[in-house]
């Protein structure tokens, strides 16, 4: 649980971060992201949610 909450910190201190140095360059995102069909952002998604698990999965077996 511990992991979780530091995990959820984490991703709030990045978002801030990115709004806070670049906010112009956000909305912009933001907007495209609007446009996007929901099948693209489906799997970009995906493919994140799969990468942050290989990478929670090998930090955790090789104990860094």
């Amino acid at each position: 649980m511990r992991e979780l909450i530091i995990a959820l910190g984490l991703f709030f201190f990045i978002e801030g971060i990115l709004y806070a140095l670049f906010p112009s360059k956000m909305k912009s995102i933001l907007l495209k992201a609007k446009d996007a069909k929901e099948s693209q952002l489906r799997i970009g998604g995906l493919i994140f949610a799969l990468i942050g698990f290989i990478i929670i999965w090998y930090m955790k077996k090789n104990g860094i």
